[in-house]
């Protein structure tokens, strides 16, 4: 036993973590970030649950007060649990509720709610979902034709007139109801062609932006078009260079796609927010760089980068104790990541313990496949005063179960937080008020795996 801790602890110099500090301790995929009342939400896709696009996780919104901490408890969508939820766009508010425009089982629907953190339910109609679809789709079949769209983004203009943008450059009015699509629909003309998903829409400085996808996996990009006379153009093909965010491969950056801009309230700041390919398929990771403007409002290429853009708000906070070693009851052996279309796309993902505390939410701890103990300890080299432990577990939207226990020894444990049902959040807080220098989590049931563990 004790050679077998002593083999998980070791540090191991070849690892590294080429995953760098994701936005969200998750796999997400397809944000939509904003600022409402002070607090940031982000809606998306939930990834990571295999099976490519034929699967996906629940529907969940993480929020955050310095967009640094975030977290989510259930889910935000009940109805839509159990189906492929796909790219919701930002909460938006009208009539006195919150709208969101998911994709679902492959088309797009109008949700609505009292809160932008949920409960949602369907907009129109009865709220259940019927495979393929339904008559409550946003867009209305016409004869024989399916409502074929997906990746709503909703822009309202400062007239307080509100449009729908979606694939493949299509866009139109949608009327003061929130859910009636107009019959008009534009296709937004650019000089660059294709197939296109993901749309992105803002307005700065009375200048439209329209962002829009290109390629795909490894190769996924975007460019954009602005204009000043509509949401439905003329646009123009900017001076410089319209590709604004593609693969950087100094940095080993693949892939920037799907994603949003966002402004930080009060301010002339902007971001995007774009996923990253990461790990193959649908197990994609975001990330948040700073969009930069030159002084006639054409966008600068994003300078892309894996290390996060920090707190956005000031949130008082805890900070949290420093864990002088972690250790395991296995680790599971690395994984090369397979390229789709870029052989250049070289790298291992590793999974030893040191990843769940190295406040880096790209790496994680993973438990062998085999284990059955499944536990991990942190040791914070002394005994001091414990406030609160905060567990990120792998595939939090799933949900897990598990016990905490203290020790002073590291020989003698005391239960000291985690329940035995299963509960869908992260992270996982236990308020501890003691006095320790070992904290143990053992997992019960979930993933058996952890992104981040912070003591306080």
């Amino acid at each position: 036993m004790l050679v077998w801790l002593l083999l998980c602890s070791i540090p191991v110099t070849a690892q590294s973590n080429p995953f760098g500090n994701a936005l969200i301790p998750d796999m997400i995929a397809d944000a939509s970030i904003q600022e409402i009342n002070g607090t940031f939400y982000c809606y998306a896709t939930t990834d990571g649950y295999d099976g490519g696009l034929s699967t996906s996780g629940p529907p969940v919104v993480w929020k955050s007060k310095d967009f640094v901490h975030w977290s989510f408890s259930g889910i935000c969508f009940p109805s839509a649990a159990g189906q492929v939820y796909w790219a919701p766009s930002k909460a938006i508010a009208a009539n006195g509720k919150y709208y969101l425009y998911p994709t679902v089982n492959g088309y797009m629907y109008a949700a609505v709610s009292d809160s932008p953190e949920g409960p949602f339910r369907l907009a129109k109609g009865t709220d259940t979902f019927i495979k393929p679809y339904s008559v409550n789709t946003l867009l209305t079949p016409r004869s024989s034709h399916d409502p074929v769209g997906i990746d709503a983004e909703i822009f309202t203009d400062d007239d307080k007139k509100t449009y729908l943008f979606w694939q493949l450059r299509h866009a139109a009015r949608l009327h003061e109801d929130m859910v009636t699509v107009d019959t008009n629909v534009a296709i937004i003309q650019t000089p660059r062609s294709g197939y296109s998903e993901g749309p992105i829409f803002f307005k700065r400085k009375g200048i439209y932006y329209f962002l829009y996808t290109l390629g795909g996996d490894e190769r996924y990009q975007y460019a954009y078009v602005s204009g000043s006379v509509s949401p439905f153009g003329p646009f123009d093909k900017p001076k410089g260079n319209d590709i604004i965010a593609t693969t950087n491969y100094k940095r080993q950056i693949f892939g920037p796609g799907h994603g949003c801009v966002f402004n930080v309230q009060g301010t002339d700041d902007y971001y995007l927010a774009y996923l990253e390919y990461g790990r193959g398929s649908t197990n994609r990771q975001t990330y948040v760089n700073k969009l930069r403007f030159n002084d006639d409002g054409t966008i600068q290429p994003v300078d892309l980068s894996m290390s996060g853009v920090g707190a956005l708000r000031k949130f008082k906070t805890d900070l949290p104790k420093q864990i002088k070693q972690v250790t395991a009851s296995s680790f599971r052996a690395e994984v090369k990541i397979k390229p789709a279309k870029d052989s250049s796309l070289q790298r291992v993902e590793y999974f030893a313990p040191s990843f769940a505390v190295d406040g880096a939410n790209g790496s994680r701890w993973m438990a062998s496949e085999g284990d059955t103990a499944c536990w991990m300890i942190a040791d914070l080299g002394r005994v001091v005063p414990v406030k609160r432990s905060d567990i990120y577990f792998v595939r939090p939207t799933a949900g897990h179960s598990y016990v905490l226990e203290s020790s002073v020894d590291g020989k003698h444990w005391s239960p000291c937080g985690g329940y035995p049902d299963v509960r869908i959040q992260s992270p996982h807080s236990d308020v501890l008020r003691l006095k320790t220098r070992y904290l143990r989590v053992r997992i019960a049931e979930g993933v058996k795996g952890i992104w981040e563990w912070c003591i306080y």
